[in-house]
């Protein structure tokens, strides 16, 4: 997912810097791919009875002739075939495709498990995190408003650590795993298009050697379980990699306070489909919590929108 500032994929690699403007295209292009993004969980719990290794596997299986049809089309063929003939790009690629495929594997149980709750709060805290990760890696200055905002969070999963007995393991999984993704993903070196081609060129002989043992033990679902099953799982390319090539399309056209703002409408339509389609319970600390997590949202996001105008 979403959750998705850092997962830029775009149709194209402009050179030229985006204007610091909104445009009507690029508001359409990033809704389309938020809403994509909300209602995924609905696809995810449709292969709920797969296993979330299953569906990783063939999720980086079908996206790779997504990814490649793209960059053929685009003519950048050369900077992948330099990337896979650098070391320190290989390396950092596969930093990046490690945690990805962490975040998918814990989003995609998430769902399966009755853990969608979780899911969206650890993509509504993501956002914070990041500032958090800025200020301790990067040495970018906190300002007040948004420590008050990660001293909110916090609280806030103190509450739900407090009243679960233990802490919310799939809700800081996944903040941590796409926290850290968009760090190591910011440098590197490549185009968001190829450096999401070499992501899961990286993972996919891992992912067929799985499906290829999955079918000689015959416990794999593609092609050997029913059509609906192997058409869900042939879709997994397509709802991986077409949002994100959306999005990063419309990112283009918006500016970053917008895309601040648009952000939380997948977790959001996470959150509301996990209480009022999954029915997953929403006790006193969830009730507590999760108001205290959107509180520390609007004060994180008033925040970079009047420091970006100061």
């Amino acid at each position: 997912m979403a959750c998705q500032r850092a997962y830029g994929h775009g149709m194209s690699d402009a050179v030229a810097p985006p204007k610091n403007e909104d445009s009507l295209a690029g508001f359409l292009y990033a809704l389309v791919a938020y809403l994509l993004w909300g209602f995924l969980p609905l696809y995810m719990k449709a292969l709920a009875h797969v296993s979330p290794a299953e569906v990783i596997a063939h999720r980086i299986l079908w996206s790779l002739p997504i990814g490649l049809a793209v960059i053929l089309w685009l003519g950048r063929t050369a900077d992948l075939k330099l990337a896979l003939r650098t070391p320190r790009m290989l390396m950092m690629g596969a930093a990046t495709a490690a945690l990805i495929s962490v975040n998918w594997g814990i989003y995609v149980w998430a769902i399966g498990s009755g853990h969608a709750l979780d899911a969206a709060l650890g993509y509504y805290i993501n956002p914070l995190f990041s500032v958090f990760l800025g200020r301790v890696l990067l040495g970018e200055r906190l300002r007040p408003m948004q420590v008050v905002a990660i001293l909110l969070a916090c609280a806030a999963v103190g509450i739900l650590t407090w009243e679960a007995g233990r802490l919310p393991v799939v809700a800081l999984g996944l903040t941590l795993s796409w926290g850290l993704y968009a760090y190591l993903k910011k440098s590197l070196p490549i185009g968001p298009n190829q450096g999401f081609t070499l992501e899961v060129m990286l993972l996919t002989p891992f992912a067929l050697l799985y499906v290829l043992w999955l079918g000689v033990q015959g416990t794999g679902h593609f092609a050997v379980g029913s059509l609906r099953d192997t058409l869900l799982l042939l879709g997994c390319g397509v709802v991986t990699a077409v949002p994100l090539m959306i999005y990063a399309n419309g990112a283009k056209g918006l500016r970053l306070s917008t895309i601040a703002m648009m952000q939380y409408i997948a977790p959001t339509m996470i959150f509301l489909t996990a209480v009022f389609v999954f029915g997953e319970p929403f006790g006193q600390a969830r009730a507590i919590a999760f108001p205290m997590i959107w509180v520390a949202l609007a004060i994180f996001t008033v925040a970079m929108i009047t420091g970006r105008r100061r």
